[in-house]
């Protein structure tokens, strides 16, 4: 879990975040869901943050439903694909979930 205080410490990418949901046309709650996601996986090193934004929309979306594609999602945080291939599935196992075999 995250502390309130990392809303306001991360408020840049949590903006970037749901600007990203926005562009691909998720939900509010996957965007919320993704949010959730980023916040209990903030990363110490600046540099690996969009790569965790990239990770968590994915996983997000994969939760709610509205499944993006993997190059979608990095496109919109700058990051490859692999990025978030590396990541989305630790995320889903972190929240409780299981993820799919494919």
């Amino acid at each position: 879990m995250y502390r309130a205080r990392d809303r306001i410490e991360h408020s840049e990418w949590l903006e970037r975040l749901d600007e990203a949901g926005a562009d691909l046309e998720l939900s509010q709650s996957v965007r919320s869901t993704a949010t959730d996601l980023f916040l209990s996986h903030i990363p110490d090193e600046e540099r690996s943050k969009p790569a965790v934004a990239a990770a968590s929309l994915y996983a997000a979306a994969l939760i709610g439903g509205e499944q993006r594609s993997q190059p979608d999602v990095a496109d919109c945080f700058d990051v490859s694909r692999l990025c978030i291939q590396s990541r989305w599935k630790g995320m889903l196992e972190d929240a409780g979930f299981r993820a799919p075999s494919w």
